[in-house]
């Protein structure tokens, strides 16, 4: 797949998630826009997967551990083929399969439920594992928010990730710099993340800008051996609209049709 055309998925997926979040009158569109391009990199150019077998054993994993990001994770799902656009219309409805946070019960193509903040990696460090112990070739990735950093399991399950050497497990975070009580370095800093990651035993890469695709698909296809690799990716909350780019305001509540409408009008700009 070309970089245009996975920049054309980008743009395609940023207006689902806003008309889903607009459909439903909440969710957040933030975090979800910040991880577009971690996503669609991963969905587009790194998984082996089957939407007419969702259930295949032999299928990588996605755990989205930042699990309200959802709007993001169900665009790029339907996009290849899990199910149909209509269930947009029902997004975070209680009778609906697209919930406000990822469902294996309810949502084809869904590896993991997630939603409760720093439980994420851990699950990914038992699929990946689990793979080992099988002697699998499946590859596990998973997508952290940074402010999800703070929280303590995240550190073990980095610490257990290096000592059972999970190379088949690749941790992006999503280090936008915000989370809903305001900017990360206000509410618990983390510090010199890229040395505390490493120090874990993690192989890091950081990226200057981690709503570049480009630079993006170069650090998933670069190869570790014995170690988790660790995408360390800088990005902008809201990215790619104006108005909600770098705003903690728009971290979880919906656009009116007002704002929707200059939103979808400035992506397909």
């Amino acid at each position: 797949m070309t970089s245009q055309e996975l920049k054309t998925i980008c743009r395609e997926t940023r207006k689902d998630i806003i008309n889903m979040i607009s459909n439903a009158a909440s969710g957040h569109p933030g975090g979800s826009l910040s991880s577009v391009e971690l996503m669609t990199a991963v969905f587009y150019t790194q998984m082996r997967l089957d939407p007419k077998n969702p259930q295949d054993p032999d299928r990588d994993r996605f755990v989205l551990s930042k699990g309200h990001a959802a709007p993001c994770y169900y665009a790029l799902l339907c996009r290849k083929g899990f199910f149909g656009k209509e269930a947009f219309e029902n997004f975070r409805q209680i009778d609906g399969m697209l919930q406000g946070h990822p469902s294996v019960k309810t949502t084809p193509g869904v590896d993991a439920s997630t939603g409760s903040l720093g439980q994420g990696c851990s699950i990914a460090v038992g699929m990946a594992l689990g793979a080992k112990c099988q002697g699998k070739d499946t590859k596990v990735y998973t997508i952290l928010g940074d402010g999800e950093c703070q929280e303590g399991q995240i550190w073990e399950a980095f610490m257990s990730a290096a000592h059972y050497k999970l190379d088949n497990l690749t941790i992006m975070i999503d280090w936008n710099g915000l989370q809903i009580d305001g900017r990360n370095d206000e509410v618990m800093s983390l510090g010199d993340l890229h040395a505390k990651l490493a120090a874990f035993g993690l192989e890091v890469i950081e990226l200057a800008d981690g709503n570049d695709i480009d630079a993006v698909v170069e650090a998933l296809n670069k190869p570790v051996s014995g170690k988790p690799k660790c995408i360390l990716a800088h990005t902008v909350k809201g990215k790619g609209v104006s108005f909600m780019e770098d705003q903690v305001g728009w971290h979880g509540k919906g656009p009116n049709a007002e704002e929707r409408a200059a939103a979808l009008a400035e992506l397909e700009g």
